[in-house]
């Protein structure tokens, strides 16, 4: 007996496998059959329409409630000519790939969130997951096979950021049309763990700006550069991409204001931030500080091959100067707090911080912004000339020598060519 009409289910599967029939025909699905290989323990589903058989996948990567599940979408693209395989690919790891290429190649995405989730796809995904055929994705092996080892091992932060990942990509490909069905789309991050993913809380608090002020001011006059990218993420609460990035183009002493480019932003939005007069009076003699070692270029911070800081290189300066008690990140908290603190409105602090506005705040938000702005931080850099950051901007000078600016020009320019013609406007 070469064929038999049967009411499909995997069960009824199991049973024939351990018999002679060669195909089975559905009784309840037009068209769909089951076709045993040799071994029987593997079998092939296919549409059958016309006399043409057409290859669906492979049983029991695919079993029969997903086969059926996916059988009316499987009738139109065969009628359309695109053909009757349910997925692109048979594997996530071949999904993963292809995931993982595109991410590479976004250029909406900053270089940090690429590398990001280049290794979590490397270093996690494909070493658990990359045989796993897509049909069996479930709750049951991703706990058994991700998340449970992964929470042994690593944060909770990090390994919900590696779900969402795979969550991620699993949702474009099935957008584009690439797998048949998206087996992640009901499955949530809270399936596998109760625990919060906390906010950490900063490690710099407002008692102790003094001690941190004070060490800045020594600093700045054996390492202005470190200091001087310290200071920036204090005194504005920028992140230290951002920062590291400025370009004096981009800083305006006429106007006092400093523009950041949207592609440096993490929100790809442009932010326009004022300068206070503590603030003008500490870049100027930065500037003259670097023409006096040599450095007229355009970077701010710049690194020994011309181009600014890179995201080591800037990490490195926080090494030195937090030796382990705080990060980059805690200037920008305490700033936060800190206007929050001394009653700067709210709205303002989060257009300070740059964090992303929703599109009806931002329509009603346009009027008297940057005034509104320039009192905050003016309130602000007061707040911190009490606790020394007067110390810093009262300096008459700094020490020339080795900074990490390779050496280009021995000319020493005064502040009035700086602010004519160095500092560009915005």
């Amino acid at each position: 007996m070469t064929s038999a009409a049967v009411k499909m289910s995997d069960a009824e599967i199991k049973r024939q496998a351990a018999g002679t029939v060669r195909d089975l025909r559905d009784t309840d699905n037009r068209g769909l059959y089951l076709r045993f290989n040799k071994d029987r323990a593997r079998a092939s589903w296919y549409l059958v329409t016309k006399g043409e058989w057409n290859l669906i996948g492979g049983y029991p990567d695919l079993n029969t409630k997903q086969v059926v599940a996916a059988l009316p979408a499987t009738r139109l693209r065969v009628a359309a000519g695109e053909g009757s395989s349910l997925s692109k690919w048979a594997t996530v790891g071949e999904l993963l790939a292809w995931y993982a290429e595109r991410m590479a190649r976004d250029r909406n995405l900053s270089s940090k969130r690429k590398k990001t989730g280049a290794s979590a796809i490397k270093c996690h995904l494909i070493p658990r997951l990359g045989d796993l055929p897509l049909t069996a994705v479930d709750k049951a092996i991703l706990d058994s096979q991700l998340m449970w080892p992964l929470q042994e091992a690593l944060s909770i932060d990090y390994v919900r950021l590696v779900f969402q990942l795979l969550a991620l990509a699993f949702r474009q490909a099935f957008k584009l049309g690439l797998i048949a069905s998206n087996p992640m789309a009901s499955i949530k991050f809270s399936d596998f763990s109760k625990a919060k993913v906390g906010i950490k809380p900063s490690r710099l608090r407002g008692v102790q700006l003094p001690e941190l002020l004070v060490q800045l001011a020594e600093v700045f006059v054996s390492a202005p550069r470190d200091a001087m990218l310290a200071l920036l993420m204090l005194c504005h609460g920028t992140r230290i991409g951002e920062s590291r990035l400025t370009q004096w183009p981009h800083i305006s002493l006429a106007e006092r204001e400093w523009f950041i480019p949207g592609d440096h932003t993490k929100t790809g939005v442009e932010h326009h931030l004022p300068l206070t007069e503590q603030m003008c009076a500490i870049l100027i003699r930065y500037r003259e500080w670097q023409y006096a070692n040599g450095y007229d270029g355009q970077y701010v911070f710049p690194a020994r091959n011309g181009k600014p800081l890179s995201e080591d290189q800037a990490s490195a300066v926080f090494t030195r100067l937090g030796q382990g008690e705080w990060t980059s990140h805690d200037l920008r908290k305490v700033a936060r707090t800190g206007w929050a603190d001394i009653g700067i409105d709210h709205l303002i602090g989060e257009l300070l911080i740059n964090h992303a506005m929703g599109h009806n705040v931002k329509v009603y938000i346009q009027s008297d912004m940057m005034s509104r702005k320039r009192d905050a931080l003016e309130k602000w850099h007061a707040h911190l000339d009490q606790r020394g950051f007067d110390l810093i901007h009262g300096l008459t000078g700094f020490r020339t020598g080795d900074s990490g600016n390779a050496p280009q020009a021995t000319e020493n320019k005064a502040c009035e060519a700086i602010q004519e013609s160095t500092i560009g406007e915005v």
